[in-house]
């Protein structure tokens, strides 16, 4: 069995905050101890959760399903439940039902969808199981859009101008939308991580994007119920963290900046926010709690708001009633485990520290970020991605660099789930600190198999409006240009990918065990060594939806001694002589004394999928056939294709067959993971065949839609 992950910071605690903890426990009046409970969620938070709660003697039983029976988080405990299919996950009744089986005191949601399902929470209640959360009618109160902003509202938190009745005619929505003026936001009132939001910059857009939202809306949440909300041009999105005890104590502990988003959904949040003034920073507290307070709430909870970079206003948005994914933030600002808080408070003790102590505690701890580590391709809109983890490296962790993740190297990233890996938290000084050993940290994360957003993350890191504090929710669209900006290759990429492809296939020839050694494809072996080597290597297209087209470069090899090559990239131009190399079979890595440089490059191989590690940088290769043998091995040609870019479902199919279609034209709608994504025209062209229709199942590289480029010339090139 695979050994869990551990994270080193979880697995510290304070002593003399203990102290306190156990005493203020113990003081009160209704303590209920918890032995045992049945964690309701899967992945890295599922281990999180498991971690702090076997730290303190507290029994755990996991739930998992079909896809998910050899995860991590299902192997973490001795007391595991099967749910069986995919969606098992959220049947609350079952799930109540497996608890009482298990002997389970208390039920922990973790941060899905049950745990803002106030129903679920009610009927844990109605069980006699402590639903690990806040309570139900808290839940309820907050988990409607609309209904919040009343009770903000009267609560003396500011709202956002916006429309959130009853009347849900289109015509009506539009009306409201054109009396709050454009640009407009279209929110489900349901609705939560970034699922069932559109932005509307324009009447005429209105509907088209307001049938999109409400059908994300609808398969995300079964509600189609939209609110609508003036849109900030420059926002920033600053939440904070509040916890509530059942004693009438609440505080907050800081607030976190999440500016930095994709699809309206989190992928870098730091805490404290940068340039934020004192008085706003107290002001904004002050409000979260009131919020808080104002539904009487318990345990932990997120009060969202949206800050405007022009006015300096603030404006509630909405308050998450559960644990957010980006609480290690708060946790490397105040030193405290906000997962033990939840447990003190499910069993009735009062909150560890007064808001006097928090705020020191932060003055202390100086700055955290933390980085979202996704399966998902930042260069098709961030689509998600899929598949099995072929090597994963991960930083060193340290008290002041933090890994939560949910997978090891061998697992699967299901198409099933959110495709998140892990979190890569950071604490430092100072923010620039943090950013520094953000950059240094993220360099060290190597990922090859489903496609990451790494290397994007590490463009951020040095983007220097970031840098500078410079941040709004529109980050990454106004910063387009200088984070999608392409660097093709340096010449030493491909002649050590060249390299690695030789010496691994020579090192595969001479393994005695036929069991472990892969098939030699490669000649002009000797059996020891080889004198001559061409192979022909290509960029891996950042749009993985059209086919590659780029020309193949030619890395041509000469032995010249056991360890010493001629090597000729591309042509005469780059010519590496007299380069030494060795190659470790055990770790795939290549080291190689170039006479101006020498690179140390881990190396892995998936057929003709060739992925590079080297100089904290990534590449994405491919082994190109010669057309004599794609030919012969009846290789079709697919240039005219567009491809299914993971695993989906044809949702629905904008054109038909002699359609003629513009450049990012929409032409097929897919759904994977939850997500709805617009496969896009690639050119102009006229479509010949649809090849898939709505309902349909689809692999990765699936032709979805041949067209004929109107660009094409006539010998098809």
């Amino acid at each position: 069995m695979r050994a869990v992950q551990k994270s080193t910071r979880l697995s510290r605690c304070l002593l003399a905050t203990n102290a306190v903890r156990h005493n203020s426990t113990a003081a009160a009046s209704s303590v209920k101890p918890l032995t045992s409970v049945l964690i309701a969620n899967r992945g890295e938070i599922a281990l999180r959760v498991g971690r702090t709660a076997s730290e303190y003697g507290i029994r755990t039983t996991t739930l998992y399903t079909d896809p998910d029976a050899q995860s991590q988080h299902a192997l973490s405990s001795p007391y595991a439940i099967n749910l069986g299919e995919a969606s098992a996950y959220l049947d609350g009744d079952r799930i109540i039902q497996i608890a009482k089986e298990q002997g389970c005191q208390g039920i922990h949601p973790g941060y899905g969808f049950l745990s803002e399902n106030p129903v679920f929470a009610r009927k844990c209640t109605e069980a006699g199981i402590t639903f690990i959360g806040p309570p139900w009618q808290a839940i309820e109160s907050m988990g409607s859009k609309s209904e919040s902003k009343d009770i903000m509202t009267a609560a003396g938190v500011p709202c956002i101008p916006g429309y959130h009745g009853a009347n849900q005619d289109p015509e009506h929505l539009k009306n409201e939308a054109a009396k709050i003026g454009y640009p407009v936001l279209l929110k489900a009132v349901k609705g939560g991580g970034g699922k069932g939001m559109r932005i509307v910059s324009k009447p005429e857009e209105f509907f088209d994007q307001l049938a999109s939202a409400k059908s994300e809306a609808r398969n995300s949440f079964g509600d189609e119920v939209m609110l609508v909300e003036k849109y900030i041009t420059t926002p920033r999105h600053i939440e904070v963290q509040v916890f509530a005890d059942k004693h009438g104590n609440c505080v907050a502990l800081g607030e976190r900046d999440c500016s930095i988003q994709r699809r309206h959904q989190k992928i870098l949040e730091e805490s404290p926010a940068p340039h934020l003034e004192e008085s706003i920073r107290q002001d904004i507290w002050e409000k979260a709690r009131a919020a808080a307070l104002a539904v009487k709430y318990e345990g932990a909870g997120t009060v969202e708001f949206i800050f405007d970079n022009d006015s300096g206003e603030f404006f509630f948005m909405e308050m998450n009633t559960r644990l957010q994914v980006e609480h290690p933030v708060t946790e490397m600002v105040t030193g405290e485990d906000l997962v033990r808080w939840q447990l003190i408070v499910a069993e009735g003790g009062r909150l560890p520290l007064t808001q006097q102590e928090v705020e020191q505690r932060i003055k202390e701890r100086g700055a955290a970020i933390e980085a979202r580590i996704y399966a998902e391709n930042p260069d098709m809109n961030f689509i998600p991605d899929s598949g099995r983890l072929l090597h994963l490296k991960t930083p060193q962790a340290t008290p002041t660099v933090r890994i939560d993740a949910g997978f090891v190297a061998g697992d699967e990233v299901s198409s099933h789930y959110d495709p998140m890996i892990a979190k890569l938290i950071v604490q430092g000084p100072t923010r620039d600190a943090a950013i520094k050993k953000l950059r240094a940290a993220l360099e060290d994360y190597e990922v090859a198999g489903p496609i990451t957003n790494i290397e994007f993350l590490k463009r951020i890191c040095t983007s220097p409006d970031f840098v500078a504090g410079d941040v709004e929710t529109g980050y990454i669209q106004k910063h387009h240009a200088e984070l999608f900006t392409p660097s093709p290759p340096a010449p030493e990429v491909y002649a050590q990918a060249a390299l690695a492809v030789a010496l691994q296939e020579l090192s595969s020839s001479q393994n005695s065990d036929p069991f472990t050694a892969p098939p030699v494809t490669a000649t002009g072996f000797n059996g020891t060594s080889f004198q001559r080597r061409t192979l022909s290597i290509v960029e891996v297209p950042a749009n993985t939806s059209i086919p590659n087209t780029t020309p193949p470069t030619k890395i041509s090899i000469h032995q010249t001694a056991p360890s010493t090559f001629d090597i000729t990239v591309g042509d005469s131009t780059h010519v590496f002589a007299n380069v030494t190399a060795s190659f470790a079979p055990s770790s795939n890595t290549l080291t190689t004394f170039y006479p101006h440089t020498r690179l140390a490059t881990t190396f892995v191989r998936d057929a003709d999928r060739l992925t590079l590690f080297q100089q904290g940088k990534q590449y994405r290769l491919q082994l190109a056939l010669p057309t004599w043998a794609e030919k012969a091995l009846g290789v079709k040609d697919v240039a005219n294709s567009v491809l299914a870019p993971m695993p989906c479902k044809v949702l629905r199919v904008e054109i038909k067959e002699g359609d003629v279609v513009e450049k990012d034209q929409p032409l097929v709608v897919i759904e994977s993971m939850k997500m709805e994504t617009v496969i896009r025209s690639p050119s102009r062209g006229t479509v010949r065949r649809v090849v898939h229709g709505a309902g349909d199942l689809c692999k990765a590289g699936t032709a979805l839609v041949e067209f004929e480029d109107e660009n094409q010339t006539e010998d098809g090139r």
